[in-house]
């Protein structure tokens, strides 16, 4: 099986959850209709304190499902939604795609990879000890962030489970993604 969508999230209120949906919305250079992050301007409040006009490079974020299983290995019970992610992902290493990748979802939405998620403290709030979990280093002492990767909307549509994902690279040289 190919590339895909697990399950969809939103919440049109502040919540380190989203709640399942039968569908979003995506909404060109805004995000996910509804959804709390969505919009042309940072929405996650500790960036909007730093800088409220910076762009929103985290306009939908997605999770790979594959990491709920590697979660659960290590004692940590994890749903879709429960990291705040919108679109949960199965069949493709998010992680390893490079920035500016472009992913379409279903027949029309459109996103383009724009960095990895900083995972936060709040992840330890939800479940104690999570966060070092998700946040690690690897052999040669570099942070490994595993909790999804951030992208902003080119093209809107409805996206829904079971959706296939198709991933198209960008041209020129690898640029590995970064926090964002």
């Amino acid at each position: 099986m190919g590339a895909a969508v697990t399950t969809v999230s939103s919440n049109g209120e502040y919540s380190f959850t989203k709640p399942n949906r039968d569908s979003i919305t995506l909404l060109a250079g805004l995000g996910v209709a509804g959804d709390v992050h969505a919009g042309v301007t940072v929405k996650h409040r500790s960036r909007v304190a730093q800088d409220p006009t910076q762009p929103n490079l985290r306009q939908v974020h997605l999770i790979h499902q594959e990491l709920f299983a590697e979660l659960a290995e290590a004692g940590f019970e994890v749903a879709p939604g429960d990291l705040g992610e919108n679109i949960t992902t199965s069949g493709i290493d998010l992680l390893a795609l490079p920035t500016g990748t472009v992913l379409r979802l279903g027949e029309e939405a459109v996103v383009e990879v724009t960095g990895l998620r900083n995972p936060c403290l709040q992840i330890d709030a939800f479940q104690d000890g999570l966060l070092k979990q998700v946040v690690g280093r690897d052999e040669a002492g570099e942070i490994v962030r595993k909790a999804g990767i951030m992208s902003v909307v080119r093209a809107g549509g409805v996206v829904r489970p079971g959706d296939p994902i198709t991933v198209e690279l960008p041209t020129g040289a690898h640029r590995p993604l970064e926090r964002v």
